[in-house]
């Protein structure tokens, strides 16, 4: 699945959605993307994943590591593509960690993917997690990258849509945005 295709299912599946949204990364937008209008359809979840997972078929990958919760479907499908352990942290008192008895091992080759990116938080707490277990991170694999800069993880890094959206600190918001009611979606434990 090329990002034109992913662009259009979410457009198809009204996923793009416009007011003021407060996101998991604590910024405020003006767009939000609703993954699950694509991970809920089964077909259209194995075909991101399938994409997620090309750059790494032919490495040496032990572990497929996600965070809760959009991370789950994402680390779920990745690890069938890949026949792989497929495993995801959840987030305790605003610290990842691994719970459920899942496990990271010295050496383990871990790819660790991510729905959405936009200050990539996640994705460092995640990359901190596998480093302290002194695994080894093959790669970093993104459904979407909505930030408006590039980020670098220390790590090879790609993602199947890049789709620039502007954010804010909440003591940064144009009047414009100010006048329009807060929508918390989805929002994770930060």
């Amino acid at each position: 699945m090329n990002s034109e295709k992913l662009i259009s299912l979410l457009k198809e599946k009204n996923a793009i959605l416009e007011g003021h949204f407060l996101l998991t990364s604590g910024k405020h937008s003006n767009f939000y993307i609703e993954k699950f209008r694509i991970l809920e359809d089964p077909s259209l979840l194995a075909g991101v994943c399938d994409a997620m997972t090309k750059e790494y078929l032919d490495k040496e990958v032990d572990i497929v590591l996600g965070a809760a919760i959009g991370g789950i479907l994402l680390a779920g499908g990745v690890g069938r593509c890949l026949d792989k352990k497929h495993i995801f942290s959840e987030r305790v008192n605003e610290e990842m960690e691994l719970r459920r008895g899942f496990t990271i091992s010295k050496g383990d080759k871990i790819l660790i993917v991510e729905d959405i990116i936009t200050t990539g938080g996640s994705v460092f707490e995640l990359v901190k997690l596998a480093e302290e277990k002194e695994a080894e991170i093959i790669g970093i694999v993104s459904l979407i990258h909505r930030s408006t800069t590039d980020i670098d993880f220390g790590y090879n890094y790609s993602t199947l849509l890049k789709f620039p959206v502007e954010s804010w600190d909440g003591n940064d918001l144009p009047k414009w945005l100010k006048d329009v009611p807060i929508t918390k979606p989805g929002r994770t434990g930060k």
